[in-house]
């Protein structure tokens, strides 16, 4: 089994900044990607940012310029830093990874989510 663990949201004035963070750990063989997903209310899940284990990066065009998505050295976390945030970034952000757990077989694995909610 593998866990996410997502830390960092909040409340923030609209222009503010957050950093989310995510730690996996477990069973886990190789991690191949991590990223970031949000859900606001009464919208769908959509992407935020991803990173691929070969530094691969890909943004939502609403927080290209903003948002910066980063990994740590041992490739086991991976981080959301988020500046001048807008009302429209208020939802539940959820950490997401695609864990190998053997040489022939991975799966896609969800955090609890954190709330980050920006105030105008």
């Amino acid at each position: 089994q593998v866990q996410l663990v997502e830390s960092g949201g909040g409340l923030v004035q609209a222009g503010g900044s957050l950093r989310l963070s995510c730690a996996a750990s477990g069973s886990i063989f190789s991690i191949n990607a991590m990223g970031w997903y949000r859900q606001a209310p009464g919208k769908q899940r959509e992407l935020v940012a991803s990173i691929t284990k070969r530094g691969i990066l890909d943004y939502a065009d609403s927080v290209k310029g903003r948002f910066t998505i980063s990994k740590d050295n041992a490739w086991n976390a991976v981080y959301l830093q988020m500046n001048s945030l807008k009302p429209e970034d208020t939802a539940v952000y959820y950490c997401n990874a695609v864990v190998a757990t053997s040489a022939y077989s991975s799966r896609m694995y969800w955090g609890q989510g954190t709330q980050v909610t920006v105030s105008s």
